[in-house]
Formats: C-alpha cells, structure tokens, sequence
C-alpha cells in the first residue's frame, strides 16, 4: 500500500490523472505541449471569437448619419431641385449622391456632429445680442476677401429688370440652403420713383419663378420693406408672405422732398429689427438697397451698419447707379411738370466718387476740345455702398450707368477701387509717395477750378487789342500758380511711381502727370504768344478781319522749358495708352495728346466784322436771324423763371 500511495504522489507530481476525467487530463497533458503549439491554440480561438463581432465599414457609418440628417425638422433647408449631384470620391465603398453629399464635401465637417448642432439649434434657438461683442474675422483675412483682384464686387446688369433678375437667382440660391428673409430697402427720394414702380411690377414674376422650381418655394420666403429719405420708416412691421401684401406698399411710397438720403443709418435701423426675427425662425437674412445715390450720412454710420451686418450673416445687396468717373456730382434727368413750365433738366446729384479717396485730377481741357468726356461712367458704384456689399458678401448691381461712355467691365475689373476700411486705405497711400502726391493734389483740384483760356481776341484797333489781352492774362496768371502748385506735389512723389503695382494707381498718377504738364506747357506757351502780340500787334492780312484767334499748334515756338515739359508730358500720356488701353484713363490720355501744346494767331472777323462786310440783303438776314435768336431765348426764360430745381 505504502509503495502504490507514493506511485499516486509521484503521478501527481507528473501531471498525470485518472483517464475518467478527459477534459481535466486534456489541458494538464496540453500544458507540458512545446511552446509553438500553445502559441498556435491561442490564436486560434481568438480568430474564432473576433469572427463573431459585427463589422461596419466607414462608408456605411457615413450613409447612416447622412440618412439621419434628412429628417424632416421645420428649419430644415428648403429643397427647391431634384437634381441628383454626380458621385465624387469620398474613399468609400459606397456610391453616394445628392445635396447631402455636396454640403458634407464642401463644408468637411462630421455628418453626425452636424446633426446633432441642427436638432440642438432646433432645440435651443438663441436671440442675437447685437450689442454684445461678437468675434469677427481678422482684419487681414477680411481685406484679402474683400480687395481680391478680379474679384466682382459690382455687376453691370443691363437696368433695373436685370437687376430683378439676378436678385431672383440669389434668393433662389438662398433658398435652396435654408428658408429666407429678405429685407427691401428703398430710397424714397422722387428721382427713384419711376425705379420704385418697375420693380414693384417685377415682384409678381420673381415670386413666380420661384413657384416654378417648388410649388412651397414661396412660403419659405418672408418679406419686409422699408424706406429711407431724411427719415427711416418700416412699412411691415412683421414680415409678410407672399406678393399681394407688398406689391401695394412698394407702389405707395410716398416721396421724400428733403433731398436727403441716409442709407446707412436705415440699414443699421432695419437690420437690428428684423435680424433677430430672422434669428429666433431660423432664417437667412438677405437686405436689398435700391437707390440711385450714394447716401449723405456714410462718414457717421457706414461702419457700424458693416459690423451689425456681419454679426448677423446678413448679406446686402444695392441696385443703384454708376458713380461718375473721378467725380462725386452726377446727373440724373428731370421731367418738369406743365405748371412748372415743361421741358426736362439734368440736375445734379450725389452719386459719387467710386474711390474712397480722390485718385483723379479734375482739370479742364485746356485748347482741347474734351466736354464729351465729362461725364464718363467708373463702371463701380459709390464707395461706402460698394463696400458694404463687398464686406457682407453682396454685390453693387449697376441699374443704371448715367448718360457718359461705358467701358467694357471685363477690362474694368482689373482698375477696381480698393474696397478695403478707409483707415487701412489711407495707411497704404502713405507708405508710398507717389500715391500721396496723387492724392493731395487731386484733392485741391476739387475745391480750387482753373479757368478756360479765352482763345478770341477783338481788334479793331491795337488798343481794344492789347486791353483784351491784358484783361486775358489775368485769370491765366491764377490758373497757371494753380496748375504750377499741383505738378509741383506730383514730381515730389515721382521718385515712388515705380514703386506702384496696382494699375490703377498706376494709371492715375500717369494720367495726373501727363495732364498737369501739358496744362503747364500750353499755360505758359499761352502766356508767351499773348505778351509778343500785346508788345508787338500784328495786322490783318485780309481786309475787313477784325479778330485774332488762338489756335493749337504743333511747333512749340517758346523757351526750352516750355518744350521740355511738353515732351514729358507726351511721354506721360504715351504710356497710359499703351499700357491701359480700353479705359477711361487712356481716352483723357488720347484727348489731351489730340491736339498739339504749341500756339499760333489766325485771323478772322467776329459778328460785327461780317455784318460790316456784308451786302445789304445778307446784312437784313444776318439781322432778322439775331432777333429771332434772342426771343426764343426770352420765351425760355420767361418759361422757367423762378422755377425752383427739384430736391432729388
């Protein structure tokens, strides 16, 4: 017994049992196996357990969060295509088409955290604070956005109908992401009262075309309108559905006779009423500006209707009018009443300049023939209002460019004015001196005009001659210090003129050049003639003239710096052509080298010298002719007197 009770230690000690328990006897025999073969078994049953857990591949994740997200919530974007988006790679297995897919490629975000923002926005809709600080994008990320190069911040829309019509696609557009307030802003004042009622005669289609794509596209639209004049008034106070509600508004404006426009403070006025609204219903907020000036309050008010813009995600759009090149008056045709005498009137008004600065000198055409190009259009609408288009992500929609030659906008967008804030503006032309000087002197061309040459002298005899031409150098002798001082701050700048890179400074300071020193030269070459023939009269060389007379001509016959500035000034005015051909800047060029910068006398006689050489019949003509002239002209005036001009 002893010897079998120490066999069954032993056994134990060896790892060996009674054959009646197999699974026991199994894993202690598989124990003492070689260390490969445990290896083996391991990774076997774990193949076997891994094999039992579910797989979802990623793209199927994906089309599981982009299924949930087309849950039907109310805010939801309104849907106004079935145009399926053609499959684009997204590394997945599956193919995936639709909006969905385009708004996850575009925006790169989670689908599932997108989801979850819209219910938790559906859930929680928060007022905007629209006086708390609010985090804006950085200054230079916002000056890259806005002055881009070839970016379009104004469209040229062939009229107000086009106007209507690419303000339709843009609601289309907005409506296609998400139901939509738009916000109708109109100036009040009587010169847009015609503009007023085209559009209110085009409201009924934009509706309709926007019924045309879904049948609901309308009811996802709110509408408010409101007018500005030297008072904001808000005609919905609560937006409103559908066309039949506004069309009645828009045709009741009642004008604004102040002759004020501030824009700017309406659009701050009316943009904190209804975005908030437009907040709390999960809505877009679209504000259309229709005027045809440049607002008289942008200095006060322009900035802050930008932030309070931007805060909001407000995009603004103005149909307006062309600014006049270089210029801030422009001018729109007025139609008088019968009591008020009849008869239309191009009255002034403020719808420029396109640049916040002036960069152009406004100089006369000194014995060039140039009164057709004083009302040339920018293509660009005004400054303030164009920028807060650019800065809100809108566009300036030209309805109207004014009665001046146009130019192509293809080749105008490479002279766009520099939209950036006004401060960031000025720092840019002080770092460079050449842009300064342009500045300055275009400036003081504003306030202080330089008078035309008086080119006809009468000379009866050498007395009536030489008091003539005394009395002709006199304003000369002012014009000529004036146009002396500009060119003098413009040649303090030129050593920068390389420096400039935009064309359109570049074009502008070129054209100031060029322009000041022909005005100089033919200044002074006026001058010169006019002392020669005051010390020494020439005679008539035909019988019966009695008139010298200027004209261009295109020997320089005065001292050498005379010549000298004349043949810079071509120089000048030659590379505006050459290098900005098709623009406003090289057809001033290619008037002011039109005519020669020398002097000669011609001979003639004026009225009193044909009527003394006329026979008794042409003299009774000459006569009768006069006399009907001056009574027409009696008739006209007697007709407007004391007719006071429209405040438009």
């Amino acid at each position: 017994m002893a010897t079998i009770a120490a066999q069954e230690v032993h056994e134990e000690e060896e790892g060996w049992v009674d054959d009646s328990n197999p699974i026991f006897n199994f894993l202690n025999r598989f124990g003492t196996a070689p260390a490969w073969v445990i290896s083996l078994g391991v990774h076997i049953v774990a193949l076997m357990m891994l094999g039992t857990v579910v797989y979802y591949p990623p793209s199927e994740l994906m089309q599981m969060a982009l299924t949930t997200e087309m849950i039907d919530l109310d805010d939801q974007p309104v849907i106004l295509d079935n145009v399926q988006v053609d499959t684009v790679g997204t590394n997945s297995d599956v193919p995936l088409t639709g909006a969905s897919l385009s708004a996850a490629a575009e925006k790169g975000d989670n689908p599932q955290t997108e989801v979850e923002e819209k219910v938790e926005e559906k859930l929680s809709p928060v007022e905007v604070a629209l006086t708390d600080d609010v985090e804006v994008a950085p200054q230079d990320d916002l000056v890259a956005k806005v002055n881009k190069v070839g970016s379009s911040s104004t469209e040229n829309t062939g009229g107000t109908q086009g106007a209507i019509d690419r303000l339709t696609f843009e609601l289309m557009a907005s409506l296609r992401e998400r139901k939509t307030l738009v916000v109708w802003l109109f100036d009040a004042s009587l010169s847009l009262q015609s503009r007023r009622e085209m559009i209110a005669d085009r409201f009924e289609n934009v509706y309709r075309q926007l019924d045309a794509l879904d049948g609901s596209a309308s009811k996802h639209l709110k509408t408010a309108v409101a007018t500005f004049g030297e008072k904001t008034q808000i005609l919905t106070p609560e937006p409103v559905d559908g066309i039949r509600e506004i069309m009645p508004l828009v045709r009741g404006i009642k004008n604004d006779v102040s002759g004020k426009e501030f824009v700017f403070s309406a659009v701050a006025q009316v943009g904190k009423k209804f975005q908030n609204y437009a907040a709390n219903a999960s809505r877009k907020m679209i504000m259309i500006i229709v005027t045809d000036e440049k607002g008289d309050d942008a200095p006060q008010f322009l900035e802050e209707s930008i932030t309070l813009l931007r805060r909001g995600g407000t995009r603004c759009f103005v149909v307006g009018n062309a600014s006049p090149f270089g210029k801030e008056k422009g001018h729109v045709t007025w139609t008088y009443s019968e009591k008020e005498g009849g008869g239309t009137e191009e009255v002034e008004v403020d719808q420029g300049p396109e640049s916040v600065f002036p960069d152009g000198l406004r100089l006369p055409f000194f014995g060039v023939n140039g009164g057709d190009l004083d009302r040339m259009s920018s293509g660009y609408g005004p400054y303030a209002l164009t920028r807060l288009c650019a800065e809100t992500g809108g566009v300036y929609l030209i309805a109207e460019e004014g009665n001046g030659k146009r130019y192509d906008p293809n080749v105008m967008r490479n002279y766009q004015p520099d939209y950036r804030p006004i401060r960031v503006v000025d720092q840019d032309i002080k770092k460079n001196k050449a842009k300064y000087a342009l500045v300055d002197a275009a400036t003081k061309t504003i306030v202080d005009a330089i008078p035309m040459p008086q080119l006809s002298f009468p000379a009866n005899n050498d007395n009536e001659l030489r008091e003539g031409i005394t009395e002709a150098q006199k304003p000369l002798a002012i014009a000529d210090a004036k146009v002396n001082a500009m060119l003098a701050i413009l040649e303090a700048g030129e050593k920068d003129r390389d420096k400039i890179t935009e064309q359109r400074w570049q074009a502008a300071y070129d054209l100031a050049m060029g322009r000041s020193l022909a005005i100089r030269a033919r200044t002074l070459g006026y001058n010169t003639i006019l002392a020669e023939m005051k010390i020494n009269p020439k005679t008539f060389a035909k019988k019966g003239n009695n008139q010298w007379t200027l004209k261009p001509a295109k020997e320089v016959n005065a001292i050498p710096e005379i010549k000298k500035k004349a043949a810079k000034a071509a120089v000048y005015l030659k590379r505006v052509i050459d290098q900005h051909p098709d623009t406003p800047w090289a057809e001033l060029a290619e008037r002011e080298l039109s005519e020669p910068m020398g002097w000669e006398w011609t001979e003639s006689a004026d009225a009193a010298g044909r009527l003394a050489m006329a026979s008794p019949e042409e003299k009774k003509a000459i006569l009768l002719l006069a006399e009907e002239v001056k009574k027409k002209q009696k008739m006209a005036q007697a007709k407007t007197q004391g007719r006071a001009k429209p405040k438009l």
